[in-house]
Formats: structure tokens, C-alpha cells, sequence
């Protein structure tokens, strides 16, 4: 029952920023979906004790291909469906936990804060390096094999 509220949530956070940042309204419940299925891949890889780091790269990851899968789908850029629903995997919670311990005076614990949002943050960055990476080597071996698709 938790999963399905916290998928429920994560859909609806992912399509709220997509409204704040004025996204295509057809745009929105794709975005929706690739930030829910991404949440649901982060969720389950985070119970089966994968770690932060690479249930945020694998996350991240999956945000890459499936944006450019929707993006070539519905003749938008890729930018539309990756911030939007990039939103669910954002450290915020680490953040504000960092900088309410560091303000505390709980140096040693706003420095663990610290060093999990960096790491986070460095798995999405990377996430995003290595779906790009795969977008294009897929294109390409599409063009060998298909060149009058492309």
C-alpha cells in the first residue's frame, strides 16, 4: 500500500513541476509516467539494499533512455520529459537535513548529509552520462542496420 501512495506521489510531483515549468500540457502525463517508473525502479532497488549511489545512477539512467524514447515518440526536445521527471530522485531531504545541522552546530552530522548529496547528485549527473551514451550507441547501430530509417 506504501508503494502505490509513494508511486501515486511521485506522479503527482513529477507532473506538478512539469505545470511550474510549463512544460506542453501533452507532454505532462509522459513526463508523469517516466518519473513514476523511474521512482518505482529507485524504490525497489533501495529495498533489495542496492545503496544510494547506484539506485540513483540506475534511476537516473532509465529517466535518459526513456526521455529520448518519448521525446523522438512525440517530436519534442528530451529536456521536456528529463527535468520534470527528475524531480522524485532530488535530495532535498538530505539537503535541508545538511543545512539544518549545520546551523545546529551537529557539524560531524550536517558533513554526512553533505557527503550523501554529493554522491547522489553525482550518481544523476553520471546517470545522465551514461543514458546519452547509450541513446547514441543505440542510433548508431540502428543506422547500420536500418539506414533507411533514420
Amino acid at each position: 500500500m506504501i508503494m502505490i501512495i509513494e508511486l501515486f506521489f511521485a506522479f503527482i510531483a513529477t507532473v506538478g513541476f512539469g505545470i511550474i515549468i510549463n512544460i506542453p500540457h501533452r507532454a505532462l502525463i509522459v513526463a508523469g509516467s517516466i518519473g513514476t517508473i523511474t521512482w518505482f525502479i529507485y524504490w525497489a532497488l533501495i529495498h533489495l539494499a542496492f545503496g544510494i549511489a547506484l539506485t540513483n545512477l540506475v534511476a537516473s539512467v532509465a529517466i535518459g533512455i526513456l526521455s529520448d524514447i518519448a521525446a523522438r515518440r512525440m517530436k519534442m526536445p528530451m529536456l521536456i520529459f528529463n527535468i520534470p521527471s527528475l524531480v522524485p530522485l532530488v535530495p532535498g531531504g538530505q539537503a535541508y537535513q545538511m543545512i539544518r545541522n549545520f546551523a545546529l552546530g551537529n557539524t560531524a552530522q550536517g558533513v554526512l548529509f553533505l557527503t550523501e548529496v554529493i554522491e547522489i547528485t553525482g550518481s544523476i549527473a553520471i546517470g545522465f552520462l551514461i543514458a546519452e551514451l547509450l541513446n547514441k550507441l543505440w542510433k548508431k547501430l540502428m543506422l547500420k542496420r536500418f539506414p533507411s530509417r533514420m
